[in-house]
């Protein structure tokens, strides 16, 4: 029966070309104009690391001076260095990791290469593990060589591509600022969207290229990057990078625990409550005591990572589609309403009510899933507008299979529903009249 009405709605379609490719405009357009901007806000919007997001969490402490304060608000975003540092000594978590961005000069030994710069990522040995990085060749450093200060690295792909050709550089030396660091891994394609990590950077950039014990940048006073919020005039340098120190009252650092169950992550929290209870006491602290501890999606629901333009011109886009549903009905109603006279016969010759609406919706769907095709394409020609800006993120709007499945989904079901007043109406044809008019 299904295959019966399809062929009826192919005739019906070749009867009435134009009516046909207007509804099949409307609903292009309006999926086209609906499926760009869900699609960019799901690639914003998406779990950046999905198997751990739960269970990776970001610390906040309220470290700052009494001056500006006001009760409620929310503490500092990132950590003291001495603050970090203590944490990581009581490895309360089951991993654990502080870190801040920066940039080194590279020296290839690579004979008519030049020198060029690449940012940089300072951290602790937990990072690889923590984060699920994916090495290509070897792997990340131990605790054991934070504390020994070694000059050790872990490079990126693309690094690796460009100054050792691709192959496997474990054990080679690589020259930044000029001192010798020998590779330890190279990681594979990996580029968390957005860089939850790490929020005081290019949110949806590239991965950096160079990941170095924070010990080793501090003693060889590496450029770094970010933001640093300080207080205390009387200790505070005129100089950034002289503020880097253990006992400088600045906050700059991110710093991730690792908690493995719901557990330990109220355990956790409780021991930050005591940390600044006891900072407080010993007079490092003014603050009331006020500490967050989120995991990684609430981190970025905090953050607000999705642009508030792009929500708005995916509301936009939908309000639009609804716009072209409701086109579409109006054109459905006339054309279905021009048969009555057939849809008359029909019932006369015994077909029943919920056969006229199944062949109407039939009908409808046919016109949904010809303006999924088209509305597809639409679709693909605003995501190649939207790589076309300069947003970081532009480079990543494209359709992944399951936004792809959705396009078609969301085609036919729109369609559907627009559909149903006009099946209805149409089924509601008294047979005798229209016999009775022949």
């Amino acid at each position: 029966m299904f295959a019966y009405y399809c062929d009826l709605a192919l005739r019906s379609f070749k009867r009435n070309k134009v009516l046909t490719a207007l509804m099949v405009l409307a609903i292009a357009l309006g999926i086209g104009a609906s499926m760009t901007t869900l699609a960019v806000f799901h690639i914003l919007s998406g779990d950046p690391i999905p198997a751990k997001s739960s269970k990776l969490f970001y610390v906040q402490l309220d470290p700052a001076a009494m001056d500006g304060f006001i009760a409620g608000e929310e503490p500092s975003e990132q950590v003291t260095r001495f603050d970090a540092e203590a944490l990581l000594r009581d490895k309360r978590g089951d991993r654990q990791a502080f870190m801040t961005g920066g940039s080194v000069g590279i020296e290839p030994q690579t004979s008519g290469m030049d020198p060029f710069y690449a940012d940089a990522r300072y951290t602790t040995a937990d990072f690889f593990e923590m984060f699920a990085t994916p090495f290509l060749y070897g792997s990340g450093w131990s605790k054991t060589q934070d504390d020994r200060r070694e000059r050790v690295a872990v490079i990126s792909k693309e690094l690796n591509d460009k100054v050792f050709g691709g192959g496997n550089s474990v054990g080679k030396t690589l020259r930044v600022n000029m001192n010798d660091f020998r590779i330890l891994g190279v990681l594979d394609k990996w580029r968390p969207t957005p860089r939850f990590y790490d929020m005081n950077s290019d949110r949806y950039g590239e991965l950096e290229q160079v990941f170095l014990p924070f010990t080793v940048s501090r003693d060889l006073d590496m450029n770094r990057s970010g933001s640093m919020d300080c207080w205390d005039d009387d200790k505070v340098s005129s100089d950034p990078e002289g503020n880097t120190g253990v006992n400088q009252p600045c906050v700059w650092l991110q710093y991730w625990v690792q908690l493995d169950t719901p557990a330990k992550a109220e355990e956790y929290r409780r021991y930050l409550t005591n940390y600044s209870d006891q900072q407080r006491a010993s007079g490092r602290y003014q603050r009331p005591t006020n500490v967050r501890l989120r995991n990684v999606m609430e981190w970025l629901d905090y953050n607000k990572v999705v642009p508030g333009d792009v929500r708005l011109q995916m509301w936009l886009a939908f309000g639009f589609l609804l716009v072209c549903l409701l086109n579409t009905v109006g054109l459905l109603l006339a054309k279905f309403l021009r048969r009555s006279s057939e849809i008359g016969v029909r019932r006369a010759l015994g077909a029943s009510r919920r056969a006229i609406f199944a062949q109407c919706l039939v009908e409808a769907g046919a016109v949904g899933l010809a303006g999924g095709i088209l509305g597809l394409g639409l679709a693909w020609l605003g995501l190649w507008a939207v790589r076309q800006q300069p947003a970081s993120y532009a480079e990543l709007a494209h359709l992944d299979p399951v936004m792809l499945m959705m396009t078609f989904v969301l085609a036919i079901v729109a369609s559907l529903l627009a559909g149903l007043l006009p099946a209805w109406s149409a089924c509601q044809v008294a047979p005798a009249i229209q016999l009775k008019s022949q």
